[in-house]
């Protein structure tokens, strides 16, 4: 008598632990977005003033946050649900009814799952490089998603019998590889060096805020204004310039900076989180601002920290333009 071989555990209920993580990742990611969409602020930056309430907001509301003028968590969302899918779509159809389509099924989306698995996986890991060297800051959202995305990965690869080896490891060279180029061409913008520097590109560090902001209000200006820059800032001012901040937001800091502080108090600035001072978030929201700091010049908005040299560009100032483009150290 022939003994039936038996199936492993994992073989057995890896596409329905698959569907699980994948649900949850997608729960996670349609909760970022209607916040997103709503304008409202999530949960982890809702409890707290600090630096982990922070940090969380600072992630979600920086310019790697947006794809194609839509939040990265709608684009989460879509592959999380497209992942549970696949790992539920073979187990609609019964063997016993229709064996080969079910054995088509389950050969064709082991595939889309394993390729899947790999892009969501070298994304991720592209955004954990974001988030401690970039942006510097902490996201559990974030973390969470890798770590969901890392999680498909391996289910993917331990949950079945691959008979051919060679089929993952072309198959992670080929995603991976589309992958890693698409996301780097994707944030091609963002990534670029700012024209704020030119020789002085060395001092960058000192527009950097230090220590903990104070709630509400933010980290002090450190720098002091030259007449190029104070003409500029009025100059704005009298066109309708405005700038969407955050207290919170270190980027928001170094636009500061840029400016000193007797000309940033010509800017006419928009504290969008409503635990800021003199906060006026439902602007924000009408403008839809999704990053910060976030410019809206002529009608236009221009999000991140601006050089000044642009700032001039964009709003027509016909003024001299001595900048200084760093802060001065204090004698």
């Amino acid at each position: 008598m022939t003994r039936r071989r038996s199936v492993p555990w994992l073989h057995r209920w890896s596409r329905f632990m698959i569907a699980a993580i994948a649900g949850l990742g997608a729960l996670t990611t349609a909760y970022l977005t209607i916040e997103k969409f709503t304008g409202r602020t999530p949960a982890c930056l809702a409890s707290a003033v600090g630096q982990a309430s922070s940090s969380c907001a600072d992630v979600l509301s920086s310019p790697w946050a947006t794809v194609f003028g839509l939040p990265l968590a709608l684009f989460g969302f879509l592959a999380y649900a497209s992942m549970a899918a696949f790992a539920l779509a073979p187990l609609a159809v019964k063997s016993t009814q229709n064996k080969e389509l079910r054995s088509q099924l389950e050969n064709g989306t082991w595939l889309l799952l394993l390729a899947g698995a790999i892009a969501m996986s070298v994304f991720s890991g592209y955004l954990m490089y974001l988030l401690w060297f970039k942006i510097q800051a902490v996201c559990l959202y974030c973390i969470a998603s890798a770590l969901f995305s890392l999680s498909l990965l391996v289910l993917t690869i331990l949950g079945r019998s691959w008979e051919d080896v060679g089929q993952i490891l072309f198959t992670a060279v080929v995603v991976g590889m589309v992958t890693l180029i698409g996301t780097l061409a994707v944030y091609a913008d963002v990534n670029k060096p700012s024209t704020a520097g030119g020789a002085n590109s060395a001092q960058t560090a000192s527009l950097e805020p230090s220590g903990q902001p104070t709630p509400g209000v933010g980290w002090q200006i450190t720098t002091t204004s030259g007449e190029s820059e104070i003409a500029l800032a009025r100059h704005l001012k009298q066109i309708g310039a405005k700038e969407y901040v955050a207290w919170w937001c270190p980027h928001c800091h170094e636009q500061k900076q840029l400016f000193g502080k007797q000309a940033y108090s010509e800017i006419n600035h928009v504290e969008c989180d409503p635990r800021g001072k003199n906060a006026r978030p439902n602007l924000c929201e009408a403008a839809k601002i999704q990053s910060f700091p976030t410019w809206e010049i002529n009608g236009k908005q221009y999000q991140g920290v601006q050089s000044l040299e642009e700032l001039a560009q964009i709003s027509d100032y016909k003024e001299p333009r001595n900048f200084k483009n760093f802060a001065e150290q204090p004698h």
